[in-house]
């Protein structure tokens, strides 16, 4: 099953569709026979990925390994306003020569920041992009698994902002219980500081511009 999860947040709806067990055959007629219930379930894959002992994990990972990224982009952030600044409030007292070197200057710096901004930010979403798809193809398996075992008709993914679901009751949603059966069959011990589902990880604020 071949799915991909390349955004952690798509604005997508994905639905699992399951066959429905054959009913077995009585001896009464076919038209007095009870009509079938469909089952149906929803899910938030997104949510299920990242608050996935794996998620939690592969994400937080991934935070610390852009630290310095960040850390580095913030500094460079601060140096711009600090030029800013000093040129608004003496830029009336420099001369002409001096307030274009430092005209300059900013302008150089900005397009630096914002140059490794972006690289830092398609960089970091590639990385998350693969988490994601690389969690969210195994999620589905286990998916599939826990919905035929429960004798689910249809299951619908209520992630993105395009799913046709208006409304569910809480005793449909099946996403914790999908969480829990998947961290049974990973293995992997919930991270000792988690609390909640992690935040993606990010460079830094978007410069200003």
């Amino acid at each position: 099953m071949n799915r991909n999860f390349a955004r952690l947040i798509p604005a997508m709806a994905l639905a699992l569709i399951l066959s429905v067990p054959a009913l077995a055959q009585t001896a009464a007629p076919a038209a007095s026979a009870a009509p079938t219930v469909a089952k149906v379930g929803i899910i938030n894959i997104q949510q299920a990925i990242v608050t996935s002992n794996e998620g939690q994990r592969d994400f937080e990972t991934l935070q610390k390994k852009f630290d310095p990224k960040r850390i580095e982009l913030e500094s460079l952030n601060k140096e711009v306003d600090d030029l800013q600044k000093q040129f608004n409030t003496q830029g009336d007292k420099l001369s002409e020569e001096k307030r274009a070197e430092l005209l300059k200057q900013i302008d150089a710096k900005k397009k630096t920041l914002q140059r490794n901004y972006e690289d830092a930010n398609t960089d970091i979403q590639a990385q998350q992009n693969e988490i994601a798809n690389r969690i969210g193809q195994k999620l589905v398996e286990v998916l599939d698994k826990y919905a035929k075992e429960n004798s689910y008709t249809l299951i619908l993914d209520v992630s993105g902002q395009a799913s046709p679901v208006l409304w569910a009751a809480s005793s449909v949603d099946i996403t914790k219980a999908v969480v829990d059966a998947y961290n049974a069959q990973s293995g992997i011990a919930a991270p000792a500081k988690a609390a909640g589902a992690p935040k993606p990880a990010a460079p830094a604020t978007a410069p200003r511009k």
